[in-house]
């Protein structure tokens, strides 16, 4: 082939690639693009995942009418006029690239009334060119409907997720910029339901209270952006807000990171904020978070890739810093930080008090008592109960040694073994509530509890749907009438979003069980000490939770004389 230049239609198809992954990128630019616009009402509405519509409305400045077309034209932009305007640019676009992207994979309708002009402008767009255009009564601002997402470009449609992944995607988009921008009244429609309505009041609290809910926004603690460790001779300053330590969720996505008010992606960032709740979370836990890092201009570049969720800073090592250490001091300031010891090299036998593996899964044999001398296969040998360590550890004795239990990765194994035999038995044992129990779920999770409230009900769930958002719970499982279901159950939608759905029924059963076990720090009594040993002593898998953490140590007699110099 000789070397030839591409023709405008087959340019921005390729690089609509880049800009508009799915329904959700397309739903991110429009939405910048009315922020930029200094909107004060946004309202988002979709139908079939985003792929059939994708409406965004705005009272923003509107575009003038003779400039509908060069909107759409690749590289036109209102927000920078020099490569040098970067660092001076405060909009969250500025490349001119979204616009004639979207426009090229799909059919476009726009509406917009420049603040400047006495009427609005209505026109039709096909592959990017206007087609029809005319004059339309409208208040300022603009509405641009994008249909038929794709629709020239089939092998895209084969990568697309189900509907509703794609809407928990848009709901996660419209939820994040609706926390960076709590002036701003969102509202979010899917296939005709209000999944999200947000009061831009201006107030952060607000905005959380609306996005995640009541029980997360009563527990956000604010980072004080007046004190000294936010701010350093940068001009870097940390503000949001972040919840207390007993607030926790199964995965990173309630982390919300803003740099000078742009929702991204950052590693690092992300690992900063845990580091601040290190020692306050159980393993496998994760914070909840929203946070925006202010920079000077001049020390952050945007300008990595053309979706603009990554960005690279001049000198990310003090941002770090001062996000760990803003964090961490609001945690301090309301809950006592426990001293963590360090574990030195020198530690004797260390290595030797972790169960292998290979010991784990190996039967211990030993000479039952009411027949001596027959062997008997057990996967633990009867214990002695000696005590309870630091409300946390139990303490027993066995044939060869002392045993160190965790009391809650122990009963959490037992509670999931017991779960796991009455689903494939009878089914799982439910306890029916006192009064039916609302609950209000967030605009990411409404779609999922949505498709997935029946298929609770085999673990002891019995949901229906009462309105937006909003759920009845009518009967749980028994083994936790009396212990924190709902934050169980909010952890279950979570866990029913992941993408291999192979052991979905496994990490449901870990969930209720996690939740229905004796937390660690508890207090037991002698008796509730005897017969979690007990249990144990009849699991099938006693050495491990079923999260896959040891679920105790094993000290030998030989180990302890070995200490103790006797051998």
């Amino acid at each position: 082939m000789t070397i030839q230049v591409l023709k405008n239609e087959v340019i921005n198809k390729i690089a609509a690639g880049e800009v508009v992954e799915r329904a959700s990128s397309v739903v991110k630019e429009l939405v910048e693009n009315s922020l930029d616009a200094g909107a004060t009402q946004i309202t988002v509405e979709i139908n079939g995942g985003g792929l059939a519509l994708i409406r965004v409305t705005d009272n923003g400045s509107g575009i003038l009418s003779d400039e509908i077309q060069l909107a759409f034209e690749r590289h036109a932009t209102s927000k920078i006029n020099s490569f040098e305007d970067l660092s001076l640019n405060h909009s969250l676009g500025f490349r001119g690239e979204a616009l004639p992207s979207i426009a090229s994979v799909s059919d476009v309708e726009i509406i917009s009334s420049n603040v400047n002009e006495n009427s609005g402008t209505y026109a039709e767009l096909e592959n990017g060119l206007v087609v029809k255009k005319q004059k339309q009564a409208r208040s300022q601002g603009t509405t641009i409907a994008v249909k038929n997402l794709f629709r020239n470009v089939p092998a895209r449609l084969k990568f697309i997720k189900s509907k509703t992944t794609e809407n928990s995607h848009i709901a996660n988009v419209v939820s994040q910029y609706a926390l960076a921008y709590p002036e701003v009244r969102f509202s979010l429609f899917i296939d005709g339901r209000e999944s999200l309505k947000t009061p831009g009041t201006g107030n952060l609290i607000d905005s959380i209270n609306a996005v995640y809910g009541v029980e997360i926004a009563s527990n956000m603690m604010p980072i004080n952006s007046s004190q000294d460790f936010n701010t350093d001779e940068k001009g870097v300053v940390i503000s949001g807000m972040v919840a207390s330590p007993k607030i926790s969720r199964s995965n990173r996505n309630y982390i919300s990171l803003f740099v000078n008010r742009r929702w991204v992606a950052n590693r690092n960032l992300v690992w900063a904020v845990e580091e601040a709740y290190h020692g306050l979370l159980m393993t496998g836990k994760h914070p909840v978070a929203v946070i925006n890092i202010e920079v000077p201009l001049s020390d952050v570049d945007a300008n990595v890739h053309p979706t603009k969720t990554e960005v690279r800073f001049k000198e990310e090592g003090n941002i770090y810093l001062a996000l760990q250490r803003a964090v961490r001091q609001s945690l301090v300031n309301t809950a006592p930080v426990p001293r963590v010891g360090e574990i030195t090299a020198s530690y004797r036998g260390q290595s030797q008090l972790i169960v292998p593996p290979e010991q784990r899964r190996m039967e211990m044999k030993v000479v039952n008592e009411e027949e001596p001398g027959t062997p008997v296969v057990s996967s633990l040998p009867v214990l002695r109960l000696l005590g309870q360590s630091m409300n946390s550890y139990i303490v027993a004795e066995g044939p060869d040694g002392i045993y160190i239990i965790d009391q809650h990765a122990a009963h959490e194994r037992i509670m999931f073994e017991k779960i796991t035999k009455q689903k494939e038995q009878q089914g799982v044992e439910v306890q029916g509530l006192l009064e039916p129990v609302s609950i209000e779920v967030l605009p990411v999770q409404d779609e999922i509890l949505f498709k997935n409230y029946k298929y609770l009900a085999d673990f002891g769930f019995t949901i229906e749907p009462f309105g937006n958002r909003n759920y009845l719970v009518r009967t749980v499982p028994s083994i936790m009438y009396k212990k924190d279901w709902q934050s169980a159950l909010n952890e279950l939608i979570d866990k029913l979003s992941i993408k291999n759905k192979a052991n979905i029924t496994e990490h449901i059963i870990s969930t209720i069980a996690c939740h229905s076990a004796v937390r660690f720090g508890q207090s037991l009594s002698h008796d509730e000490m005897r017969e979690l040993v007990r249990q144990m002593e009849q699991a099938d898998l006693p050495h491990a939770c079923p999260h896959g953490r040891t679920t105790m140590i094993h000290i030998t007699k030989k180990q302890l004389e070995k200490e103790f110099g006797r051998i």
